[in-house]
């Protein structure tokens, strides 16, 4: 198979550097331009510096309307903008990293169907989209913390969630908060109870257990590190520690990137990589689940290329064998 030819829009940011990081090494994949109108012309590894020395393209604010993929990494809300002002060929494929089509009153856009691209819920119906919504990173650690109990509708009661990202979750646009002087030594929530994953979470949640009705209470939390989510979860279980941990095996049994410990889980075994890995307690009648991620790989650029994979017919893990950073 010739390779696939790929384009990027909003090029400078944190998904699209790693996504041009991951592609660069990906087997399959040819970057054919990387879009960003603040960036025209200048080197792509004056901005992504971890790439100097592997990529010598520059910026671009033109486009290739006949790539065979689009990664749309613009901020939430500006994915429908670019596509109402940009037109690309009926055999391109896109891929939007922000939230723009994920839930199901939005996913159709200009009679393009946006499948919402969660591999370990959605698979087959990815490998035949041309259009993908990617979830968000906290929604991302949160469903896959979910779903084995709603496939057996067993969430029955109010789901309670702490769930720590890193500073890369903000974006590279500088704010009050993601100052280093802020940050460091700091620790803060945000967007209590409101925060805007909670559509596609409780949205996937229904599609496995339709009578779900109860409350999903998040409280999503600012951390001093740079990336990664560390989410725990705890709702009524009334069966074992072994029953739900069997529940969950079985669950991710065929999954490539999603997987259950036995042993209590830390960040750094997933920092880097595009795993999600769980961990299980039962504590008198709550079951507390801890989900971790990276927020840019599994949360975002890796699972956009995951999606990629199955959408070219590629195994699942091209391009995506990567080493945690655990030293």
């Amino acid at each position: 198979m010739e390779k696939i030819e790929v384009g990027i829009i909003g090029g400078a940011g944190y998904t699209a550097g790693e996504l041009v990081r991951l592609l660069v090494s990906h087997p399959k994949t040819n970057i054919n331009f990387v879009f960003s109108t603040s960036n025209a012309g200048n080197k792509i590894s004056h901005i992504h510096q971890d790439l100097v020395g592997s990529l010598d393209l520059k910026f671009t604010d033109t486009v290739n309307p006949d790539v065979d993929v689009l990664f749309l990494c613009l901020g939430h809300g500006n994915s429908v903008k670019f596509l109402e002002n940009n037109t690309f060929s009926d055999k391109t494929k896109i891929i939007d990293l922000g939230n723009d089509f994920r839930l199901e009153k939005d996913k159709v856009f200009d009679n393009k169907d946006f499948v919402y691209g969660l591999p370990e819920l959605q698979k087959e119906a990815i490998k035949s989209a041309n259009y993908i919504a990617n979830p968000g990173c906290f929604a991302t650690a949160i469903q896959l913390g979910l779903l084995p109990l709603a496939e057996k509708n067993l969430l029955n009661d109010d789901v309670h969630i702490n769930a720590v990202t890193g500073a890369t979750g903000a974006g590279t646009s500088l704010s009050a908060t993601t100052h280093y002087t802020w940050r460091d030594n700091n620790f803060s929530y945000y967007k209590p109870f409101t925060h805007q994953h909670l559509g596609e979470i409780n949205q996937s949640v229904k599609q496995l257990q339709n009578e779900f009705s109860s409350e999903i209470l998040f409280m999503p939390n600012r951390g001093n590190f740079s990336r990664g989510i560390f989410a725990t979860l705890y709702t009524d279980f009334e069966g074992t520690v072994e029953e739900a941990m069997s529940l969950y095996k079985d669950f991710y049994k065929d999954a490539k990137f999603t997987f259950v410990s036995d042993a209590t889980i830390h960040l750094k075994q997933v920092v880097n990589t595009n795993k999600c890995i769980i961990h299980l307690h039962k504590h008198n009648n709550k079951l507390l689940i801890t989900s971790i991620i990276d927020n840019l790989l599994k949360g975002a650029s890796g699972q956009a290329i995951q999606n990629m994979n199955l959408m070219f017919g590629l195994e699942e893990t091209t391009g995506l064998q990567l080493k945690a950073t655990y030293f």
